[in-house]
């Protein structure tokens, strides 16, 4: 059976090694939680570090965090839903926001849960995902500023998770110049200029972060400890923290090129055949995991000596070259994954999960 495992060690490790580098420079953060797509034991894991702030985009989430300490600080981090208003006043204390539609919707479920909702707006910075165009900004905070039971507590920004757009000392000088801007123009003190995520830690670590930016909201670094810009390991981060376990349930010589009139196999994909490996044969490997699962694209095994071949919707298929292989059926292979593999597997009902 196939299994997930957080290793309780890193994970700890890890944040401490992000708590100093922001103590030391000034900055407060929030570990966002979506990837572990609400896992109870889990969350219990990353609270239990004496994280202050947690930012999710599934407001069930936010609600099971309340449930498990109700001192934390929850952030929804994407713009809300009208249909979510009520439970986002209910269970998130921020949330990110770009319509002023909706922070009006948010004002008036406060006023009727008797709370003040704190929103941090957010500028869109050139990566074309969400946030309020830059002409606009301005036009847009002096809208909001007054209504009643909203305090803006935050500007800020997402790069490079839809267009790639890397982040720059550029940008993050423009969005901070806003903070600035904003204060000058209206007395206003707002306290968080939330620019950093786990894809501008390296500009941190580097001594390149521009002064204004005081505020992160990241997880996947805590998660596999990699710097996102080079995709290599964080020096003083430890790796996968979260690591996947598949049981090898076949294990086969067989030809390597496949028999038969071929078409599309179950993901739309052609087999291309190489000439040069007619006749050939080597060890496969079946593993009991697959495309419900995770996107094969995603995951990398451990042993250079394993490739993946391929994958059906249950199934992914290992090369296990021309020799005897040193695995027999019932082994686990050990598999390293990607964020977004660790987000498709996290999400399956189908794979255990562990703590070590």
């Amino acid at each position: 059976m196939a299994f997930i495992e957080l290793d309780r060690e890193k994970l700890h490790h890890n944040y401490q090694f992000l708590k100093r580098t922001f103590d030391k420079n000034n900055i407060e953060f929030g570990i966002v939680t979506k990837l572990l797509c609400g896992h109870n034991a889990y969350l219990k894991e990353v609270i239990n570090l004496g994280v202050e702030q947690v930012c999710d985009s599934r407001i069930s989430n936010l609600k099971k965090i309340k449930n498990i300490n109700s001192e934390v600080e929850t952030v929804y981090i994407k713009p809300p839903a009208k249909r979510s208003i009520k439970s986002i006043v209910a269970y998130a204390d921020i949330s990110l926001n770009t319509e002023s539609y909706t922070i009006n919707l948010l004002s008036e479920e406060a006023q009727r849960q008797d709370k003040v909702h704190k929103i941090i707006i957010m500028i869109e910075m050139g990566d074309l995902r969400e946030g309020v165009m830059r002409e606009d900004f301005i036009d847009f905070y002096e809208k909001v500023f007054e209504m009643p039971n909203i305090e803006v507590v935050g500007i800020g920004t997402n790069l490079s998770c839809m267009s790639g757009v890397m982040p720059s000392p550029d940008k993050l000088i423009q969005l901070s110049l806003y903070e600035q801007l904003i204060e000058a123009r209206f007395s206003r003190n707002v306290p968080y200029v939330s620019g950093g995520t786990s894809v501008t830690l390296p500009m941190l670590l580097q001594g390149m972060l521009p002064p204004g930016i005081n505020h992160y909201r990241l997880g996947e670094t805590l998660y596999l400890g990699n710097n996102l810009i080079n995709d290599k390991p964080i020096k003083g981060m430890k790796q996968n923290a979260l690591t996947l376990y598949a049981e090898l349930i076949e294990l086969t010589e067989k030809p390597i090129v496949p028999e038969g009139d071929l078409g599309e196999n179950v993901d739309g994909q052609k087999a291309e055949i190489d000439p040069k490996d007619v006749g050939k044969t080597a060890y496969r490997g079946l593993l009991d995991i697959g495309l419900l699962d995770i996107d094969p694209r995603h995951i990398e095994p451990f042993d250079p000596d394993v490739e993946i071949a391929g994958a059906s919707s249950d199934m992914i298929v290992i090369d296990l070259g021309s020799e005897q292989p040193r695995y027999k059926v019932g082994d686990l292979i050990r598999l390293r994954m990607t964020y977004m593999g660790a987000l498709g597997v996290m999400n399956s009902n189908y794979i255990e999960k562990r703590i070590v």
